[in-house]
């Protein structure tokens, strides 16, 4: 079967190993299921591997973590073999025909919906779970900073609960072309304008209530996100970070009275399931981040045109092999 490699920056390939072997059920902790991914689709967190990035040491099976597929395989209770579910590896090791996993990070798939739609409650579920840290939404001002994928998850995720503004920030018109079909009240392009001064504009001189860094990695926004929030109010830092962000402004967070969230590793008994029924009930559409489709075999370019950000690209799906 085929596993991913990284062996220098920008290059990913499908190289042959042995078969994943189930093991024996540990008496003292979940059982396991042997996973075949079906669809899976890429993140702005598999990039720092793909572009060769020191945040993580590289290994194989990097990097993949969004996907669904079935059960081959299982030791534990919780599933049958030929089960559908939505997995998520351990350390976003995932780019495997097949792999082990324990059960407890695996949810069923709703057969509701279209299963490009089911996959995306993995992403969904981590903008659930970081919502949760804030002690409300409804009726306030929110600037989402980054209008990727994950932006757009929040955009959606904002109006379902509430917001009174939603302005999505970007560099990238095309991305922002997007955003108020997915919820949000308005839009800067902070390449062509100053975005303090436009949201200042926006909110009446008064600023967010609430700024949303969802851009992390070696790009973050963290300066521009300090500048945004009211004194007194509130940054959710989702973007993940680098180890160390030197020239921050903290003198300025400080003297704001600024409350930071920050987030990581969702709840599967919670997060994902509430994830995957609003997906399924059509709280949410989804349809709109489904912009592109390669086969496994030709994931190379797939992560090529996402590392680019070109042609539009949200969600960029890889198909597996279909027995």
């Amino acid at each position: 079967m085929f596993a991913g490699h990284m062996p220098v920056p920008g290059q990913v390939e499908l190289v042959d190993i042995p078969e994943p072997e189930l093991p024996s059920r540990d008496p003292d902790g979940p059982g396991q299921i042997i996973f075949q991914p079906t669809l899976a689709c890429l993140c702005g967190s598999d990039l720092p591997f793909f572009q060769g990035s020191d945040e993580f040491p590289i290994l194989e099976g990097h990097s993949l973590h969004e996907m669904i597929g079935r059960v081959v395989a299982t030791n534990g209770d919780r599933y049958q073999v030929g089960d559908e579910v939505l997995a998520v590896p351990l350390e976003q090791r995932g780019l495997y025909e097949r792999y082990v996993v324990d059960e407890t990070r695996a949810i069923p798939v709703d057969g509701r919906v279209a299963k490009e739609h089911a996959l995306l409650a993995q992403p969904l579920g981590t903008v659930i779970y970081a919502l949760k840290k804030l002690p409300n939404v409804l009726d306030l001002d929110f600037a989402v900073v980054g209008q990727g994928p994950i932006g757009q998850l929040y955009n959606m995720a904002l109006s379902n609960m509430g917001a009174r503004q939603i302005i999505g920030i970007d560099l990238l018109p095309s991305r922002l072309a997007q955003s108020q079909q997915h919820g949000a009240t308005a839009t800067v392009c902070n390449a062509e304008v100053d975005p303090v001064e436009a949201v200042a504009e926006l909110t009446g001189g008064r600023m967010v209530d609430v700024v949303i860094e969802v851009v992390g990695h070696a790009d973050q926004a963290i300066n521009l996100c300090i500048s945004l929030v009211r004194h007194g109010g509130r940054m959710l830092y989702f973007g993940v970070p680098p180890e160390t962000i030197d020239g921050v402004r903290w003198r300025d967070l400080f003297m704001k009275n600024l409350t930071v969230h920050t987030s990581v590793n969702p709840d599967f008994a919670r997060d994902f399931p509430l994830a995957m029924r609003w997906i399924g009930e059509g709280r949410v559409d989804m349809s709109g981040l489904v912009t592109h489709r390669f086969p496994i075999t030709e994931i190379q370019q797939a992560f090529e045109l996402f590392n680019s950000r070109g042609d539009g690209c949200l969600k960029v799906f890889l198909d597996y092999p279909q027995d």
